[in-house]
């Protein structure tokens, strides 16, 4: 089934949605946050992807970006899940301490067999919700949205103290997991 939500248009600053099948809690864990932020960085570095902003929550991640030349985002996003999901798979198959690593990987083959795209295993959900963010309110609102979400979830109580989120850039903090490109 076709999702409505699409890129399309390349131009345009998207708020993004990817979330885990079944929304395991997989970012639980910080080598499985890691692999997804040497991954942002390989794609503003050689993809070009501009984020503006972002959170890594348990089960899913928020993002606002825009591309920059040459590149769709569709293909970018595409080639970013297919990534992340073969090395955080890997990871977890890897790592003899991972308490939920038989039931995780149950979880995403089974998944994976539910969708006849996949042949082994499925960790993200098909789509990524794309919003195309055309006005400052919508871009304010959604901003809010990813760097209030660890304050809802109950995690921290003030946003930049979110190590995971882009938060702390927008505080002007000095010390940042990723650099985004903050938005004016």
């Amino acid at each position: 089934m076709a999702r409505a939500h699409s890129f399309y248009d390349q131009e345009a600053t998207y708020f993004v949605t990817m979330t885990v099948v079944y929304w395991i809690d997989v970012f639980t864990r910080e080598e499985y946050r890691n692999i997804i932020l040497d991954s942002f960085k390989y794609c503003q570095e050689h993809k070009d992807l501009k984020i503006h902003a972002y959170v890594i929550m348990s089960n899913h991640i928020h993002m606002i970006i825009t591309k920059g030349r040459n590149k769709n985002l569709s293909d970018i996003l595409r080639d970013f899940k297919k990534h992340t999901a073969k090395n955080i798979v890997k990871s977890i198959e890897e790592n003899t301490k991972e308490s939920r690593r038989e039931w995780m990987l149950w979880m995403f083959q089974r998944a994976g067999q539910k969708n006849p795209k996949n042949r082994d295993f499925q960790f993200w959900q098909q789509h990524n919700q794309p919003i195309i963010l055309d006005t400052s309110e919508k871009l304010l609102q959604r901003l809010g949205y990813i760097h209030d979400n660890p304050i809802k979830a109950g995690i921290v109580q003030d946003a930049k103290d979110y190590l995971y989120s882009s938060a702390s850039n927008y505080h002007g903090m000095k010390y940042n997991l990723l650099e985004v490109d903050v938005l004016g």
